[in-house]
């Protein structure tokens, strides 16, 4: 499944923003690419600039890095939820209390690309293991309906989203 082919009732408008920026690549493929494209992209950011904010109040990236790990947990744990025909609807997350309460800034940056790492590779496995019924299935999140094809999508567009914030602002 491509990206330009997801129904656009299978996500939301919020969702959109990412998800329609990728364009059109293929969603198993793009989970893996997408995870060597980005630790290549981070291991060429000079180490002074991984601290650095560019106006009061911002993330640093190491804080940016931590927040695509957060909401890639929470975008895999929606998706087995809703694989799994599970009908409860499930919670938003407020993504500053997240950041405010991480030690990033005081982890080296391979750790945390480890850790990113090791999240997507479980996720790769996780939409692996989805069949096309699975990938199919509408769950509410975040006080949307949104598919499990589309919370991958979502995974992709939210790391280039976040890798296209950093070219803009932090190098």
């Amino acid at each position: 499944m491509n990206s330009n082919q997801l129904p656009v009732n299978e996500y939301s408008e919020f969702v959109a923003t990412y998800i329609n920026a990728l364009k059109d690549v293929n969603l198993m493929e793009e989970l893996e690419i997408s995870l060597h494209d980005f630790i290549k992209f981070v291991q060429n950011i000079p180490m002074d600039k991984f601290d650095y904010r560019y106006a009061e109040g911002k993330w640093t990236i190491k804080d940016i890095i931590q927040h695509i790990i957060d909401a890639e947990r929470i975008f895999g744990y929606r998706a087995l939820r809703i694989s799994r025909n599970d009908k409860t609807p499930l919670l938003g997350f407020e993504e500053n209390d997240y950041v405010e309460n991480t030690n990033a800034n005081g982890r080296s940056i391979q750790d945390l690309l480890t850790e990113f790492s090791a999240v997507r590779h479980s996720h790769l496995l996780l939409f692996k293991s989805f069949s096309e019924e699975q990938l199919l299935r509408l769950g509410i999140a975040s006080n949307h309906t949104i598919s499990v094809r589309a919370l991958g999508f979502l995974i992709i567009g939210h790391l280039k989203h976040h890798q296209r914030v950093f070219q803009e602002r932090y190098l």
